[in-house]
């Protein structure tokens, strides 16, 4: 059994309720480098809709103009939780979507494996009619990014992998930190949020709950059954059999205080893909959004290198309406 594969039996509490935000008029007017808690206080509400992908029903968002950038989440994040990141890459197009059991989606009918997550974000780009994407993963969203890499390469353009590892081969968290990510009760309480923020996430207190971030984390927690199912999926999972296989350019994220995700996996993964490039930032586990400026200008100037200029009239997801 893999440190990463967390008891399932360790998961308590109660069943989260959810508030539904009230509906965008339009796509927010975002300032590109504005203070990380902008609007904290008043709730960011992307133009989000539901996609029937076959018997999963996924909600995704869309923001912005320019080349497709897909952001995945990790283990029970939300769309709302992206707003650092979107009020700082300008140039693109941005697609984030809740995967099933997080924020606005129901779970999975029965549990299923990283390779199964990896199939439902094909389908997804199907359904927006993108058949090549720029792809961000974020810690568990990093290992499914891994995972889509592999198994539709023809499908990602670059890949960014933020603070995230490569399953077993990598080095785990401590035990402790491994029990703590075994609930999902920091979505649940701001209280417990600020207790185990610094020794999950590296971050201060107020950083990780006194936010927009903390306050999107909060408002839309993930399922018990769905925060269940992500475990699941990434239980046992390795990506160090076909690392050296990827073929897509790929920036190497990684917070110096991460003690979720320890610095050295980044370091695995950057040595093992082919001619991907390494950053360690200044930061914990969180640092796309509690440090966002230093991680967003990176990905910005990664992506602005490797990739052409983009017209309109250009493939681009179907926006949500």
């Amino acid at each position: 059994m893999s440190p990463y594969d967390l008891p399932l039996t360790a998961l308590s509490g109660t069943p989260p309720v959810h508030e539904d935000l009230p509906p965008a008029d339009g796509p927010a007017a975002l300032h590109p480098l504005a203070p990380a808690d902008a609007g904290h206080g008043k709730a960011w509400a992307p133009r989000a809709r539901q996609v029937r992908l076959g018997s999963t029903v996924v909600r995704v968002a869309t923001s912005g103009e320019g080349p497709p950038l897909l952001l995945v989440n990790g283990i029970g994040g939300n769309i709302e939780m992206w707003e650092p990141v979107v009020r700082r890459i300008r140039d693109r197009q941005l697609i984030m979507f809740d995967a099933p059991g997080t924020g606005g989606s129901p779970a999975l009918r029965r549990p299923r494996r990283l390779r199964s997550y990896a199939t439902l974000v094909v389908r997804l780009l199907d359904e927006l009619g993108l058949e090549r994407t720029d792809v961000l993963g974020y810690s568990w969203g990093g290992a499914l990014a891994q995972e889509l890499a592999h198994r539709a390469p023809e499908r990602v353009g670059a890949l960014v992998l933020a603070a995230t590892m490569p399953g077993l081969g990598g080095q785990p968290p401590a035990p402790w930190v491994v029990a703590l990510m075994a609930t999902p009760a920091r979505y649940y309480s701001r209280t417990y949020l600020r207790i185990v923020a610094p020794v999950v996430f590296g971050s201060a207190p107020e950083q990780a709950a006194d936010s927009a971030h903390g306050d999107a984390r909060l408002r839309k927690p993930p399922t018990m059954r769905g925060y269940a199912q992500q475990i699941y999926a990434i239980s046992s999972w390795s990506s160090r059999p076909f690392l050296r296989s990827l073929r897509a350019p790929t920036l190497v994220l990684a917070g110096a205080h991460d003690p979720l995700v320890p610095a050295r996996n980044a370091r695995i993964l950057a040595r093992e893909i082919p001619g991907a490039r390494l950053q360690i930032v200044n930061g914990g586990h969180l640092f796309l959004l509690e440090q966002p400026d230093e991680g967003c200008r990176a990905v910005t100037e990664f992506l602005q290198q490797r990739g052409g200029r983009w017209e309109r009239g250009q493939p681009r997801a179907r926006s949500a309406t």
